[in-house]
């Protein structure tokens, strides 16, 4: 097999498994980012669009899965989940939401200088300091996330259809 050919996904070390106390320390991290995005005042539902957007970037499959779930439960919409990757072309995102979007991209691609302190300027206009620092936090955790699941190629499973939906 030549360096430019994919191992086959049956090849993955499933790094979560073979390494636990490495992931379960990242598991604790997120579990305090949580607390800290609560006490901050982020709502559930901008959380996960934070984490989907950020996996939309890295190209994530299974923390996007994971995530689409959450947003839903969390009261997010189908169309606003629909158009997350072309937040800044619709009007369904709040100036808070967007903020945090741009933050979060900042934070996934951090070479970008230019777009880095755009967002930070932008967010510095709507969102305290606690919040900035908050989401952030959840961009940096996500981040790691979705290295763990792209790395580990961790399968996404189909799901049982919904009585009266259908696939297409």
């Amino acid at each position: 097999m030549s360096d430019t050919t994919a191992a086959p996904a049956s090849r993955r070390v499933f790094i979560d498994k073979q390494s636990p106390k490495a992931y379960h320390a990242l598991v604790e991290t997120a579990e305090a980012v949580r607390v800290v995005a609560a006490e901050a005042g982020l709502d559930r539902s901008l959380v996960e669009l934070v984490n989907l957007r950020v996996s939309q970037i890295n190209g994530c499959a299974y923390c996007l899965d994971v995530h689409t779930r959450a947003a839903l439960r969390a009261g997010e919409t189908t169309q606003r989940l629909g158009v997350l990757a072309a937040w800044r072309d619709t009007e369904l995102f709040t100036e808070r939401e967007r903020a945090a979007l741009a933050l979060a991209e900042a934070t996934t691609e951090p070479a970008n200088a230019v777009a880095q302190e755009g967002a930070y300027d932008a967010a510095r206009q709507v969102l305290n300091d606690d919040e900035i620092s908050a989401v952030i936090w959840v961009a940096i955790t996500i981040n790691a996330f979705n290295r763990v699941s792209i790395l580990s190629k961790h399968p996404v499973r189909g799901m049982p259809l919904i009585p009266g939906s259908s696939r297409g």
